[in-house]
């Protein structure tokens, strides 16, 4: 059967401690000094965290919390006060509409449901950006989408590690 539903594992619930700690990891990662190709493609992993918690834990994390990283990843990085707290919310929004549906697909098919959310929050930080009077960036300012539904299988694993039953040494 391509889906069995009724056969699969329930997922435990995460402690909030490791929700906190995967964000603060993800915001070093976002900080992290890189070169020009690989700073052109590194995707927004705060972005990309929120966006898994609000799928897979919509009970946990909230906009509150996607707001105040958005707030501290532009205290980061020097940008428009509120450029990443509107797409962080808008990210967590959608992952908190589409969580229903996106747990129903294999990691491979949510990537490109994902490209779409990530690219939403992308243009949303650079209308923002724009309103802002930053200027206009090229093409390649979207590619950290693509690479961002591109590793979602692998961040989407990492993160699970936690969510999945320990096996029972007395069950058959």
């Amino acid at each position: 059967m391509p889906n069995d539903y009724l056969s699969e594992e329930l997922a435990l619930e995460v402690k909030s401690s490791f929700i906190f700690f995967s964000l603060f990891s993800a915001l070093l990662f976002n900080l992290l000094p890189l070169q020009e190709i690989i700073l052109l493609l590194r995707p927004d992993f705060v972005a990309i965290t929120l966006l898994y918690w609000s799928v897979n834990q919509p009970q946990r994390i909230g906009m509150s919390l996607a707001f105040i990283a958005g707030l501290v990843m532009d205290v980061s990085n020097s940008s428009i006060l509120g450029q990443h707290a509107l797409a962080y919310c808008l990210i967590t929004f959608f992952g908190m509409i589409l969580h229903r549906r996106l747990r129903l697909f294999s990691v491979f098919q949510q990537a490109p449901q994902i490209f779409w959310v990530l690219l939403i929050a992308q243009f949303a930080a650079l209308l923002t950006g724009m309103l802002g009077g930053t200027y206009l960036p090229d093409w390649h300012y979207f590619l950290p989408s693509a690479t961002g539904a591109l590793l979602w299988p692998v961040i989407s694993f990492l993160l699970g590690i936690p969510q999945k039953p320990k096996c029972d040494s007395d069950e058959l």
